[in-house]
C-alpha cells in the first residue's frame, strides 16, 4: 500500500474581470515546512506585492499562498 506524501505547496491567485477567479497549484517543489513554502513565495513571487500593475487590470495577480498538499501515486492497469 502506497503511503501519500504531505507537504507544502504554492497556490496562484489572480482575480480579473476577463477570467473571474482563478486558483491552481504552481508545478514546482513541495517543501517540509509552512515557512520554507514561504520564504520560497516571498523569494521568487515577492515582487508582485510592490507592482501594481500587475496587481490591477487587466493581469489581477495575487501573491501566491502556501497550501497544504497531499500526493498519492495509484497504478493504472491497462
Amino acid at each position: 500500500m502506497n503511503r501519500p506524501l504531505h507537504g507544502w505547496g504554492v497556490m496562484w491567485n489572480s482575480v480579473n474581470r476577463l477570467d473571474g477567479p482563478t486558483a491552481y497549484l504552481v508545478w514546482g517543489p513541495l517543501f517540509r515546512t509552512r515557512r520554507e513554502c514561504r520564504d520560497f513565495i516571498e523569494k521568487v513571487y515577492g515582487y508582485i506585492r510592490k507592482r501594481p500593475d500587475l496587481r490591477d487590470e487587466p493581469h489581477g495577480w495575487r501573491v501566491p499562498k502556501a497550501v497544504r498538499v497531499k500526493v498519492t501515486a495509484q497504478e493504472r492497469k491497462p
